[in-house]
């Protein structure tokens, strides 16, 4: 049976009803009627760069800009989770400045599109908030209202994924 390692932090019950969900072969079906068209356009690091800029001038008007946005097929899951930002900064000329940047796993170029931009917001986010904590995921359900149920959906599109190696 698959370890449920992106779902450890979930109560027993759920994890309980995945497993029988994989038990059945089942997952793969509940996933696919709840996002049956599974298929996006933001493919390339171009789409993912407009897409992130549109979910910030549309919730972080006044956030710092963002300099560097791409998938990035080194991305390890479960230790780098699905995305990064950074705050790079540089001495030029006289003056430190900083530039912030995202990637995003490639894997997300496969996944429904309200799992990626959950992710995209995700990482928005940290703009503000570096730390996952409440403002920070008060400020995630702000951007996106469904942000809990497509980060616990993304988890599973990870168990059903590893359950099929």
């Amino acid at each position: 049976m698959t370890d449920l390692i992106y779902l450890r932090s979930y109560p027993d019950s759920i994890q309980q009803q995945v497993r029988q969900l994989l038990h059945k072969g089942s997952l793969g079906d509940s996933l696919k009627r709840r996002y049956p068209d599974d298929s996006h356009n933001i493919q390339t690091d171009k789409a993912l760069y407009e897409l992130t800029l549109q979910l910030k001038q549309q919730f972080m008007k006044s956030s710092d800009p963002i300099s560097k946005v791409q998938f990035d097929a080194k991305i390890h899951v479960i230790h780098n989770a699905l995305g990064t930002h950074s705050q790079i900064s540089r001495v030029q000329g006289g003056k430190l400045k900083s530039k912030n940047e995202i990637r995003v796993a490639s894997l997300l170029k496969q996944m429904p599109l309200p799992i990626l931009r959950m992710v995209v917001v995700h990482e928005l986010a940290h703009l503000r908030e570096k730390d996952h904590n409440k403002a920070f995921y008060q400020l995630c359900q702000y951007m996106e209202p469904q942000y809990h149920q497509l980060e616990l959906d993304l988890r599973l599109f990870l168990t059903w994924r590893d359950s099929q190696s």
